[in-house]
């Protein structure tokens, strides 16, 4: 199942990662996609919200991950400096793929052949300053009644 919400501020895509944070569950994955300044971290921002962390959430790309605590851990990796599938083992991250929290990953289309298990996969595109489409693609069940109920509410 695929589906597509168009959001017109940063206040929009954040708010509509809130929506999607609320609802994860434990070991729940998202794969987000989208070009540089697309608002990837903007959206994660919003995951993170919905998942009730209060510490700030940024962009992991210097530190790869950033493990923040809320109704569930919440790690948030970015893999845009990454240069080769030995280095996600290196991280663990299959074992953060399969744990107790929910797990977001920028980047992830650059080793798509690591995440083959059930995640919610998310693309951001639009220009800067534009309205942006976000694009949910769920092949799990679970996923798919996640994205049938979010909505901007405009």
């Amino acid at each position: 199942m695929e589906r597509t919400i168009e959001t017109c501020s940063e206040q929009e895509t954040e708010a509509l990662g809130a929506q999607l944070g609320e609802r994860l569950f434990a070991g729940a994955v998202v794969l987000l996609e989208g070009e540089l300044g697309a608002g990837k971290t903007v959206f994660a921002r919003g995951v993170g919200r919905g998942l009730g962390v209060e510490t700030p959430i940024q962009s992991p790309t210097f530190t790869i991950l950033n493990a923040h605590q809320g109704r569930l851990p919440y790690y948030h990796f970015d893999l845009y400096r990454l240069d080769a599938e030995e280095e996600l083992y290196e991280l663990g991250m299959d074992e953060y793929l399969d744990g107790e929290g929910v797990s977001l990953v920028e980047w992830a289309g650059r080793f798509a052949g690591f995440f083959s298990l059930a995640a919610l996969q998310v693309r951001i595109t639009g220009e800067e300053g534009a309205c942006r489409q976000i694009t949910f693609l769920a092949d799990a069940e679970i996923y798919q009644k996640i994205i049938d109920d979010l909505s901007l509410g405009r």
